[in-house]
C-alpha cells in the first residue's frame, strides 16, 4: 500500500473510499433503475484516483462500480496502490467493424 502523500505524478492509483450520498434501497448509488431511494447515508466503494489536491488534503475519484465522480478528504480514503492497466484503451488503437453486406 501507498500513502496518499506520497503518490507519484503520472502513474494511476486507486483506493478504497468512504462518503456520505443517496443510496437505492439495496445500498447501491443510483443508476437509471425504479428502485426506491433509501436517502442519505454512507457509501463504501473503490475508486481510481483522478486528481490529488494536497493542499485541501481531498481526492477527486471515479467510483468503479457506479462510474460517479466524488471529492473525498484524505481521512475517508484507504487501501491506496497503484493501478494495473489491462487492455487500456490506446487512442488510434480501436478496430472498426464493417456490418455492410454486399
Amino acid at each position: 500500500m501507498v500513502k496518499i502523500e506520497d503518490i507519484e505524478v503520472g502513474k494511476s492509483y486507486a483506493c478504497k473510499f468512504r462518503t456520505e450520498t443517496v443510496v437505492d434501497t439495496f445500498g447501491r448509488i443510483p443508476g437509471l433503475s425504479d428502485t426506491p431511494l433509501a436517502g442519505l447515508q454512507t457509501y463504501e466503494g473503490l475508486g481510481i484516483i483522478q486528481v490529488r489536491d494536497t493542499g485541501s488534503k481531498r481526492v477527486q475519484l471515479k467510483d468503479e462500480k457506479s462510474g460517479k465522480e466524488f471529492v473525498v478528504p484524505f481521512s475517508q480514503i484507504w487501501d491506496v496502490d497503484t493501478v494495473e492497466w489491462h487492455n487500456p484503451l490506446e487512442q488510434g488503437n480501436e478496430t472498426d467493424t464493417d456490418t455492410s453486406s454486399t
